[in-house]
C-alpha cells in the first residue's frame, strides 16, 4: 500500500513513532517507537485503549501476508468470526477486560488487504472499539471519521461501475416507471414527472432518459421532468450532469428541479394528465424517525401517483438489542464483502475505497447509532414493517413484469465475473435473482443471502 493511502487509513494522529509527548492531567506519555510505550497509564483503562489503538495502527500499516495466522489457519474464517462474536458479547455485557483483550487479538489478525472475512472483521472491530469510547473522546472521532463528499462520490462511482448492486435497483425501478408511463400514453400528453426523494448523484436517470428517447421522435417528443431531493452540492452537480447528458437526445424535453432534502413541496408544478412516478428508492431505509416516514407516505399518497418504487436494503432491520443487530449486520456485510471479490481483484485500490468509504462507514454507524446523537436510532427500523406501512397508507403492491426479470438476469450475466449467477431460489455461488411476495418484489442476492429488494406500489 502506498504511503499516502496508509496515512489516509490511519487518521489516528497518535504520533506513536514520532517520540513526541502527550500530556494529560499533569502526566506525560512518551512513545519512543511503535512497539514500546513508557507510561504510568498503561494499567489504566485509558492506557489500554491507547495500546489497543497502537495495535490497530500496526494492522493498518502491515500487509496481510505478515498478519498473525493463529485464528484463521484452517482457512475457513470461522475461528475469526467466532472471536468477533465473542468480543461483541463481551462488549454488550460490559466486560471491558475481555473486550480489550479480544480486540487486540483481532487487530493482530485482520487486514484491510486480506480475504473477505479478514476485511469485514477489521471494520466490525473498529465499530466495536468505538463502543468502548465516549462520544466526546477524540479517539471516537478518529475511528468514526467520515469520508469527504469527494471520497464518497468516487467510492460510489466504483461500486456502480463494477457491481450489479445499485444498477440492479436502478434498472428494475426504471423499468417499472417506464411501464407505468407506457400504460398511460394515450392520456398523459407524453409527459412523465418523476419525484425522487433521494436523488443522490443522479446515476439512476441517464438510462431512463435513453429509454424514453428511444420511444420518442423529433415530431412527437416526450417530456421528462425530475424533481429531486438532496443537499445543495448534490443537487447542483446532479442537475449539471443530467442536463448535459439529456442534450444528446433532441427528441426529449428534459427539466430538473432540485429541492433541499426535508423541505416541503407546497406548490408542486404538474402538467395536465402527466404520469407521476414517485421514486422512494432507499429513502425510507434512511429516513429520520417514524413521524417523518408517516408524513412522507401520507404526502406521496396525496399526489395520486401512477407508480411508487421502493428499494429495501436487506439484513439491517428493527433489531432492538445490540447483539441481534450486530449478528444480522455481520451476515449482510459479510455477503457484500464476499461479493466484491467477484467484482474486483484482491489488490484493487477501487475495492479498498468502496469498503472503506462506503461499506466500512456504514458498518461503524450501524454498530454505534445508539451511541451517537447525530445518527438517528430510527434509521434502520423501517425494513421490518415496510409492507404493513405501505398498505396502512393506502398502497397496494403490483406485480413485477417479466421484462424486469429478463433485464435483471441480463445485467447479472454481464456483471458476473468469477462466479456463475443463479436464478430463482437455487443454491450456489455468485449473485442470484429471486421473485418474492408472489411476484410483487424482485431481489438481488449473493449466494444464500438477499442484498436488495425492489417493489412497486400503487395507491388504492
Amino acid at each position: 500500500m502506498e504511503d499516502s493511502e496508509e496515512d489516509e487509513l490511519l487518521n489516528l494522529s497518535l504520533s506513536v513513532s514520532s517520540g513526541r509527548e502527550r500530556k494529560k492531567k499533569g502526566r506525560t506519555i512518551r512513545a519512543n517507537n511503535s512497539n514500546s510505550i513508557i507510561s504510568p497509564m498503561m494499567n489504566s483503562y485509558e492506557g489500554k485503549i491507547f495500546w489497543l489503538l497502537q495495535m490497530r495502527e500496526q494492522m493498518l500499516r502491515q500487509n496481510h501476508h505478515h498478519r498473525k495466522k493463529g485464528v484463521i489457519e484452517d482457512g475457513n474464517g470461522f475461528p475469526l468470526i467466532h472471536l468477533l462474536l465473542t468480543t461483541a458479547t463481551a462488549i454488550d455485557e460490559k466486560n471491558l477486560g475481555t473486550s480489550l483483550e479480544n480486540l487486540t487479538e483481532l487487530y493482530q489478525t485482520v487486514s484491510l488487504t486480506g480475504d473477505s472475512v479478514q476485511r469485514v472483521v477489521a471494520y466490525f472491530a473498529d465499530g466495536l472499539a468505538a463502543r468502548l469510547l465516549t462520544r466526546k473522546s477524540p479517539f471516537y472521532d478518529m475511528l468514526m471519521v467520515e469520508p469527504t463528499s469527494e471520497e464518497e462520490f468516487l467510492a460510489f462511482t466504483d461500486i456502480y461501475r463494477v457491481s450489479p448492486y445499485y444498477q440492479f435497483a436502478h434498472f428494475t425501478a426504471n423499468q417499472a416507471i417506464l411501464e407505468a408511463f407506457e400504460a398511460e400514453e394515450e392520456r398523459n400528453n407524453r409527459a412523465l414527472h418523476v419525484i425522487d426523494f433521494d436523488v443522490s448523484y443522479g446515476f439512476q436517470w441517464p438510462c431512463l432518459i435513453q429509454s424514453l428517447s428511444e420511444k420518442a421522435t423529433s415530431g412527437n417528443r416526450i417530456s421528462l421532468r425530475i424533481t429531486g431531493f438532496g443537499n445543495m452540492k448534490e443537487l447542483q452537480e446532479t442537475e449539471s450532469r443530467l442536463v448535459s447528458f439529456s442534450k444528446g437526445f433532441g427528441n426529449l424535453v428534459f427539466e430538473f428541479q432540485g429541492l433541499l432534502r426535508g423541505s416541503r413541496i407546497i406548490n408542486l408544478r404538474k402538467k395536465k394528465n402527466e404520469t407521476v412516478a414517485v421514486n422512494l428508492g432507499s429513502y425510507l431505509n434512511t429516513s429520520s424517525g417514524f413521524m417523518n416516514i408517516f408524513d412522507t407516505l401520507g404526502f406521496v399518497h396525496s399526489l395520486n401517483p401512477s407508480i411508487v418504487v421502493l428499494v429495501k436494503q436487506e439484513g439491517i432491520r428493527n433489531l432492538r438489542t445490540f447483539l441481534s443487530r450486530f449478528t444480522e449486520s455481520l451476515h449482510y456485510f459479510a455477503a457484500m464483502f464476499d461479493s466484491l471479490d467477484d467484482c474486483l481483484p484482491l489488490e484493487s485500490t477501487e475495492r479498498l475505497r468502496i469498503e472503506k468509504k462506503l461499506l466500512g462507514k456504514e458498518i461503524k454507524h450501524v454498530l454505534n447509532y445508539d451511541m451517537d446523537n447525530g445518527f438517528d436510532c430510527q434509521k434502520y427500523e423501517i425494513n421490518e414493517t415496510l409492507k404493513a406501512r405501505m398498505e396502512h397508507h393506502g398502497f397496494v403492491g403490483t406485480k413485477i413484469s417479466s421484462k424486469s426479470m429478463i433485464q435483471a438476469k441480463l445485467l447479472l450475466k454481464m456483471r458476473t465475473h468469477y462466479c456463475s449467477y443463479q436464478i430463482e431460489e437455487e443454491d450456489g455461488d455468485g449473485f442470484r435473482i429471486s421473485e418474492r411476495d408472489e411476484g410483487r418484489a424482485i431481489s438481488l442476492g449473493w449466494q444464500n443471502r438477499f442484498l436488495l429488494t425492489v417493489s412497486a406500489w400503487k395507491p388504492l
